[in-house]
């Protein structure tokens, strides 16, 4: 053999740990010798029989790996489902309410739209980035260690039968998301609103700035635990749990902006005298009863369409679906 031969050897050996690198060396070279030796048998020289057989063997680093059973992947297909499945439950947990936290946490701070805006997006992102590289380097550790079992599957993790009703619901939950992010928008850009009187380009924000302290910040909160509930509505269907939670929240998010409203510490006084609010001693009480009559009324639908719907589904799903 030339020194094409020892070269090979050394540049596999490098990935080899000490305590095997002597043995390795032995073994790849007597198996480079009886490679070499069955081609010259055939007639080949001894320069293109070692060419040819160290060819044959490929990258050394990947010959190495063979010999100590190192994976030459991240994840292999034994913790792959584990890896996917961990993933997205984590993610689904840290990212949405990660993102609340941060946008809640400039909300109080009384950040601009736009850093509002770009610290949530940008929080977002670097959660998902956390979440990707932590969970993935915990399962490359377990790869290479080979300490864990493999997950078993069973009967028990089979989905349940596709809902018919699950489309419908999709559609229900992108409006609900979209109305809910636009609610939550404008409630932080009515604070840097712009009213034009007399010409003149105003800021004046719709709702009273001292809401700011506590309850425009609850508010935000419990527009984002409408959005989960409506994702949990989405993947169960309606229950009478669901019922229950969609009336409470109702009762948490009108009761107090009702007393707010109809006490005057909702709306912001300069806002109404800017653009001429008709709010005197006569038409101010009408119009604020007329709107917290409308107002609990809708609330009150909404609960009983709840309570209807969870009535509904609890009986569809008695029935046996049809094979």
């Amino acid at each position: 053999m030339t020194s094409l031969t020892d070269r090979y050897i050394w540049a596999a050996g490098r990935s080899v740990p000490d305590g095997q690198r002597t043995e390795f060396g032995q073994e790849l070279r007597e198996r480079i010798g009886d490679a070499i030796d069955a081609r010259m048998a055939s007639g080949a020289d001894q320069d293109a029989a070692e060419r040819e057989a160290l060819a044959e063997l490929g990258d050394p680093a990947r010959t190495a790996a063979r010999y100590i059973d190192r994976p030459l992947h991240l994840i292999g297909p034994r913790h792959y489902l584990s890896w996917l499945r961990l993933l997205k439950t984590i993610a689904a947990v840290a990212l949405p309410f990660g993102a609340a936290g941060i946008l809640l946490g400039q909300l109080i701070s009384g950040a601009p739209a736009g850093q509002i805006i770009g610290a949530t997006v940008a929080g977002a992102i670097s959660i998902a980035v956390h979440v990707f590289f932590w969970v993935t380097l915990v399962f490359v550790i377990v790869e290479r260690s080979g300490s864990a079992p493999t997950e078993k599957w069973s009967l028990e993790q089979l989905p349940e039968l596709p809902d018919s009703g699950r489309t419908a619901r999709r559609s229900e939950l992108i409006a609900s998301l979209v109305l809910l992010a636009a609610f939550i928008a404008a409630i932080v850009w009515q604070h840097f609103g712009v009213v034009f009187r007399d010409g003149v380009r105003e800021p004046i924000p719709l709702l009273n700035p001292a809401l700011w302290s506590f309850w425009i910040p609850y508010f935000i909160l419990l527009l984002v635990v409408e959005a989960a509930f409506a994702v949990a509505v989405f993947r169960t269907g309606w229950t009478w749990t669901l019922a229950i939670v969609n009336a409470v929240l109702n009762l948490a998010f009108i009761v107090p902006a009702m007393w707010l409203f109809l006490t005057g510490q909702l709306v912001d006084p300069a806002f109404l005298g800017a653009i001429g609010w008709p709010w005197g001693p006569t038409s101010g009480p009408v119009i604020a009863a007329g709107a917290a009559v409308a107002v609990f009324l809708g609330a009150g639908w909404d609960i009983f369409d709840g309570f209807r719907r969870a009535t509904s589904d609890s009986t569809s799903r008695q029935v046996q679906p049809a094979l």
